[in-house]
C-alpha cells in the first residue's frame, strides 16, 4: 500500500522578527528551506505580518487562579503564612474544579502565545493531591498546544506543615510530575515546632524518583543567599546539574558587581538555573549578566489573579512587557532582551530547542501586526495566529 505524501505547510509572506517578507515553511513539526519533492503543500497567507517565537512560562501556579470566577475581594496579608492562608480560603470559595480553572488559564496561555510552561501546584494537608491531579488532567487535555512541566510545591512548609513530607513522596511517586518543589529553608520554613531539614527531604525525593528540584527563594540578604549555597553544593553533590532551578531569588537581585559574579558562578558551575516573574525594579533578576556568566534565566508569570494578587494575564508577551518596564528600558537592544528571555531563556531552562524561525528549528510561532519585535513588546499586539510544530493552534486570541 503507498504511502501517504508528507505534508508541508508554506506560511507566505511573513516577516520573521521584522525582516523582508519570505515564506516559513514547516514539515514534521519543524521548519526546513523548502518543500520535499512529492509533498501536499497547505498554505496559509501571513498577509506581511511579524512573525516572532513563541514563549516559555518558566514559573505559573494554575491551581491557584480565580482567572474566569466571581470577584474574589482579598483581606490583607503580611507575610506568607497568610497568604498561605488566603488560598486555603479562597480554594474552598471557588465553585469551578482545578481541572476546570487550571485548563481555562493554560488555554488563554497558549492562545496568547505560550508554547510551553512549568506549571506548580500546591501539595498540603489542606489539598491533599487534588492540585496536581487538576494541573495534570488540564495538560493532558493541551497535549500538543501546550508542553507541560509540573512542581509537587509545598507552599504551606515542609518543617512546619506536618504531613507534608508523605504528600511529596506520594506526589514524587506518582508519575504526575517532573520536579519536587521547596521553600525558604532559612525563613518560612524553618518557623514552627518542627525540626527537620526541607533540603535534604526534597533534593532525597529528586533523586530517588528521578526529578527535577525547582525551590522558591524569597528570602533576602544572607538568610536567601545561603541555602543558595546550600542548593548549589547539593547539586554537584547529587549529580543533578541541569535539573535545579531556583525561582524568585530575591537575594541575588540585590547583589551587584563582583558578589553578583561570584554567585553568578557558583551557579554556573553547578548547573543551577534561575527564573525571574519581573514584580519590580528591586526583585527582578539582572538576568543578562547572569547569563554572560552562564546562569540560564526564564521569566515566568508566578500567580494569575489568585489570593496573592488580583493581577496577573498568564500572557507572556505582557509579562516581557512588565519586565522591560521595570528594568526602565528605552534601547531596542533592551526590549529584545526582554523578549529573549521569555523566549530563549524559558527554552534553555525547560531543555527545549530555540524557536529562532530558522530551518531545523521548532514550527513554533506566532503571527502579530507589528514593524518589529522591539515595537511587538511596547504595543503588546493581539496574536493573530499562533502555530504550534506548525499546527496552527489559535487565531484572534482564542484556541481553534
Amino acid at each position: 500500500m503507498p504511502r501517504p505524501p508528507r505534508t508541508a505547510t508554506l506560511f507566505h509572506d511573513v516577516r520573521p522578527f521584522g525582516g523582508p517578507p519570505r515564506d516559513l515553511i514547516a514539515v514534521d513539526g519543524g521548519l526546513v528551506s523548502e518543500v520535499p519533492e512529492g509533498a501536499a503543500v497547505e498554505r496559509v497567507n501571513g498577509h506581511g505580518r511579524l512573525a516572532l517565537p513563541t514563549l516559555v512560562d518558566a514559573h505559573i501556579h494554575p491551581d491557584k487562579t480565580s482567572w474566569g470566577e466571581p470577584w474574589h475581594s482579598r483581606r490583607p496579608a503580611h507575610g506568607i503564612a497568610e497568604y498561605v492562608a488566603g488560598d486555603v480560603e479562597l480554594a474552598r470559595a471557588l465553585p469551578t474544579p482545578v481541572a476546570e480553572r487550571a485548563l481555562r488559564l493554560m488555554s488563554h496561555a497558549a492562545a496568547q502565545g505560550t508554547r510551553a510552561m512549568r506549571a506548580h501546584a500546591d501539595v498540603a494537608p489542606a489539598y491533599g493531591l487534588s492540585g496536581i491531579e487538576g494541573v495534570a488532567e488540564a495538560a493532558r487535555r493541551l497535549a500538543g498546544i501546550v508542553d507541560v512541566e509540573l512542581v509537587a510545591f509545598p507552599q504551606h512548609g515542609v518543617v512546619r506543615t506536618p504531613g507534608v513530607t508523605e504528600l511529596l513522596a506520594e506526589a514524587a511517586a506518582s508519575g504526575l510530575v517532573t520536579h519536587i518543589g521547596g521553600i525558604d529553608p532559612a525563613g518560612f520554613d524553618a518557623d514552627g515546632d518542627h525540626e527537620g531539614d526541607q533540603l535534604g527531604t526534597v533534593f532525597g525525593l529528586a533523586e530517588k524518583h528521578g526529578l527535577g528540584l525547582d525551590v522558591h527563594l524569597h528570602d533576602r540578604g544572607e538568610q536567601g543567599l545561603a541555602p543558595l549555597r546550600d542548593i548549589a553544593a547539593r547539586t554537584r553533590a547529587l549529580g543533578l546539574q541541569g535539573r535545579v532551578n531556583v525561582g524568585h531569588a530575591f537575594a541575588v537581585a540585590a547583589l551587584s558587581d563582583r558578589e553578583l559574579d561570584e554567585v553568578a558562578d557558583l551557579l554556573a558551575e553547578s548547573g543551577v538555573s534561575l527564573t525571574t516573574v519581573a514584580l519590580s525594579a528591586t526583585t527582578i533578576l539582572p538576568f543578562r549578566r547572569l547569563a554572560e556568566r552562564g546562569v540560564p534565566v526564564g521569566l515566568g508569570s508566578d500567580g494569575v489573579r489568585d489570593s496573592w494578587s488580583p493581577f496577573g494575564n498568564a500572557d507572556m508577551l505582557h509579562r516581557s512587557w512588565l519586565a522591560a518596564w521595570a528594568l526602565d528600558a528605552r534601547l531596542d537592544e533592551e526590549l529584545e532582551g526582554c523578549f529573549r528571555l521569555a523566549a530563549d531563556g524559558g527554552a534553555e531552562l525547560l531543555g527545549l530547542p530555540r524557536a529562532d524561525l530558522r530551518p531545523g528549528s521548532p514550527a513554533d510561532f506566532m503571527l502579530v501586526d507589528g514593524e518589529c519585535l522591539p515595537q511587538a513588546v511596547v504595543d503588546l499586539p493581539r496574536r493573530d495566529l499562533v502555530v504550534r510544530a506548525g499546527r496552527v493552534v489559535a487565531r484572534d486570541g482564542r484556541l481553534v
